[in-house]
C-alpha cells in the first residue's frame, strides 16, 4: 500500500487525512534547515514511540520505545548526521522525547539516508500534529488518531509519495 501526500492531504487506499508539511511547502530540498518538505519517493525505515503515553502500537515495521537520552543529529559537522544519537551530545540535535506530544509517534523516512550528504537535510519524520496542525520544519505532521490508523496498514515496502 503506498501513501501519498499532497496538498496539505496524507492519503493511503482510501483514507485521507488532513496533515501539516514544512513552512516552506513542498518542494526539492536544497539545505539542513530550508523548511522544506522534500519531495520524493521514500520508505518508512523505522518507527520511535513514547511507550509512556502509546501503550500499545500494532505496526508492522520495526519500532524502538523513546528514552529521554534519545536525540536525532541535524548537524552536518557530525558523522552522526541525520542518525539517531545518544544525548547529550557536543553537536546539535532534535530531542525526541519531548514535553509535548508531537514525538509521540515517529515514522523515519529514509530521505537523505544512503549515502548521508551533509548540508542535505535531516529528521524527515511522519510525526503526531499540534492541535492547529501548525506547520513544520520539514515533516509530515496528523493526527495522533489518524496516524495510529495508517500504522496499521503500512509496512517496510510501502511508498511514501511525496507530490
Amino acid at each position: 500500500m503506498h501513501i501519498v501526500v499532497k496538498n496539505k492531504f496524507l492519503n493511503i487506499g482510501n483514507y485521507k487525512v488532513k496533515c501539516a508539511v514544512g513552512k516552506r511547502g513542498i518542494k526539492i530540498k536544497k539545505k539542513e534547515g530550508d523548511l522544506i518538505t522534500p519531495r520524493g519517493k521514500f520508505r518508512i525505515k523505522h518507527v520511535y514511540y513514547r511507550a509512556d503515553r502509546i501503550k500499545t502500537l500494532k505496526v508492522n515495521i520495526k519500532k524502538t520505545k523513546i528514552h529521554e537520552r534519545m536525540g536525532w543529529c541535524n548537524d552536518p559537522r557530525s558523522k552522526y548526521y541525520n542518525k539517531l544519537v545518544k544525548l547529550p551530545n557536543i553537536y546539535t540535535f532534535e530531542k525526541l522525547h519531548r514535553s509535548d506530544n508531537l514525538y509521540d509517534i515517529i515514522l523515519v523516512l529514509n530521505y537523505n539516508m544512503n549515502p548521508v550528504r551533509k548540508n542535505k537535510g535531516s529528521a524527515i519524520f511522519i510525526h503526531v500534529a499540534n492541535k492547529n496542525y501548525k506547520k513544520t520544519e520539514g515533516c509530515i505532521a496528523l493526527g495522533k488518531k489518524d496516524l495510529r490508523k495508517i500504522l496499521k496498514l503500512v509496512n517496510k515496502k510501502t511508498i511514501v509519495k511525496i507530490t
